[in-house]
C-alpha cells in the first residue's frame, strides 16, 4: 500500500511538472486583405530589385565602361586624323599658290 501511494504521488508530480513544460499556443492570426496585397506587392518589388541587381552585376563583369572608353578614344583619334587631312586638302584648294 505504501509503494502504491509513493508511485501515485510520483506520477502526480511528474504529470504536474510535464504540464508546466508545455509551450503556450500562439493564436494564429488571419491575414487581412490589405496585408495580403502589401505582401504581394513587396514580394514583386523584391523580385524586381533582385533581378535588376543581378543584371547590373553581370554587366559590371563584362567591363563595358572600359570597352566604351576605348572605343571612344579610338574613334576620336580616327576622326581627328581624317579631319586634319580634310582641313589640309581644303587649305591647299583655297590657298594654292
Amino acid at each position: 500500500m505504501n509503494k502504491l501511494l509513493v508511485v501515485t504521488v510520483l506520477v502526480a508530480l511528474l504529470a504536474l511538472n510535464a504540464e508546466s513544460f508545455r509551450m503556450p499556443r500562439q493564436a494564429e492570426e488571419e491575414e487581412g486583405t490589405l496585408t495580403k496585397i502589401t505582401g504581394t506587392i513587396k514580394s514583386y518589388y523584391d523580385g524586381a530589385v533582385n533581378t535588376a541587381t543581378g543584371y547590373l552585376d553581370s554587366i559590371k563583369g563584362l567591363k563595358l565602361e572600359e570597352k566604351a572608353k576605348n572605343i571612344y578614344d579610338d574613334t576620336t583619334n580616327v576622326v581627328t586624323t581624317y579631319a586634319s587631312i580634310v582641313h589640309d586638302q581644303l587649305y591647299h584648294i583655297f590657298y594654292s599658290q
